[in-house]
């Protein structure tokens, strides 16, 4: 009887095989894990800057250059044009209030001074002239007054007499009535006289005010003649310094012309302009600083320009000490202030932020030996720190240079280049 022979599983060929294919695959295993992971770049650590992450008082503020200014400046115009006569002071002298600076000729001017004041004296000898003719015809007039009233007092007694007398029948009714017509016309005519007195000494009033007021309006322009004559002669009208005075003699100047310009030397002030940018950030009252020869000073905004050209211009006064070495035109870096003082975590400013956005940063390991990426939130920035928020602690090191060319790395390995 035959007895079935049971066929192996496991063969060695199958077990050979399986042991090929296992080998296979770890060894495909080990070569991605050992390839796999951050993309790494060595790196000379002196072509990079490595920066410490700090905590202190964090400010937003804006670096301006601000020039030295005198705290107000008044500027001299020809108020009347003319020839340049006289040149009274030089440029830089510091003057006191009205004192010449320049005289100027003007021909036609005089002329006129000289017709208008002409003008004036015929104008008054008439208005003489005419007071002394109404004053003649006024004692006429009350001369005539008097013998009207005369003759009227002389045909009333005669009218009252004639009256009795011819109740009693001693004069006719014709001579009685004579006597009363001559008195009633003596009567009339004395009201035409005072009437008429009445009206010409209003008119006469009237028409000595109008030539008074014409004298006084002559009068008036003469003085301002006299103004413009006066004008001629440019006075200093505050104290202060003269600069870029512009006269040479002989030289004629218009109306209007620029002459030069007064510095007070009561003050200093800093003018600046600010970019566009902060615009919406600029308030009068804003504080600055800045550092001269080891010392800081404080400065605000006193007045900001409406007109905007070429960024905002703003004038900055000092709020305490003026520096005694700081000269007009001397130029000044300020720190101008956009927000209080606060307690943050910060890292220095540098290249790394245009690659990054500041959403992430190579943080450099606690050996030292290598530099990997680590996401972060940065706040508010000035020119020398960002404001961290997230991501980074006091004590941390990063690389804040550029990372241009290292973007797209996940790892730096900080090796030294041998020598």
């Amino acid at each position: 009887m035959d007895v079935p022979i049971q066929k192996k599983t496991w063969t060695l060929r199958k077990l050979l095989l399986l042991a090929g294919v296992v080998l296979v695959m770890g060894l495909l295993a080990v070569s991605f894990f050992s390839t796999a992971g951050p993309t790494k770049l060595n790196v000379d650590p002196e072509r990079i800057t490595i920066s410490e992450v700090t905590k202190g008082t964090f400010q937003e503020f804006i670096s301006i250059d601000g020039t030295v200014m005198p705290i107000k400046t008044i500027y001299l115009d020809a108020t009347e044009g003319g020839t340049v006569k006289n040149i009274l002071v030089e440029d830089g002298a510091t003057l006191t209030p009205g004192q010449p600076i320049i005289q100027l000729a003007n021909t036609d001017l005089q002329l006129e001074m000289v017709n208008r004041e002409t003008a004036v004296f015929d104008l008054m000898n008439n208005l003489q002239n005419t007071r002394n003719l109404m004053q003649q015809n006024r004692i006429q007039q009350l001369n005539q007054f008097a013998d009207t009233d005369y003759k009227l007092r002389e045909a009333k007694r005669i009218y009252e007499l004639n009256k009795n007398l011819y109740e009693q029948k001693v004069i006719s009714r014709q001579e009685f009535n004579e006597s009363q017509n001559t008195y009633q016309y003596q009567v009339r005519k004395r009201q035409l006289t005072k009437q008429t007195l009445l009206q010409d000494s209003v008119a006469m009033r009237q028409q000595i005010n109008q030539m008074q007021e014409s004298v006084g309006r002559m009068q008036s322009n003469l003085a301002l003649m006299h103004k413009k004559m006066d004008d001629l002669t440019i006075k200093a009208p505050v104290a202060g310094r003269i600069t870029s005075l512009n006269a040479e003699i002989g030289e004629l100047k218009a109306r209007g012309q620029r002459i030069g310009q007064i510095d007070m030397l009561n003050g200093l002030k800093v003018r600046a302009n600010i970019d566009e940018y902060y615009i919406s950030r600029i308030f009068p009252g804003q504080k600055g600083e800045f550092t001269l020869e080891g010392k800081r000073y404080e400065l605000a905004v006193k007045k900001i320009y409406t007109q905007v050209t070429k960024g905002l211009q703003v004038d900055m006064e000092f709020t305490k000490e003026t520096p005694p070495s700081v000269r007009r035109g001397q130029t000044l870096q300020v720190r101008l202030a956009l927000s209080d003082q606060t307690q943050a975590v910060l890292v220095p400013k540098g290249g790394f932020n245009q690659k990054t956005g500041g959403n992430w940063i190579f943080k450099v390991s606690e050996n030292g030996a290598t530099a990997y990426k680590a996401d972060i939130r940065l706040g508010r920035q000035n020119p020398e720190y960002f404001e961290v928020l997230e991501g980074l602690k006091p004590g941390d090191k990063v690389v804040t240079s550029s990372y241009e060319g290292y973007e797209d790395m996940g790892e730096l390995v900080l090796k030294e280049k041998q020598q």
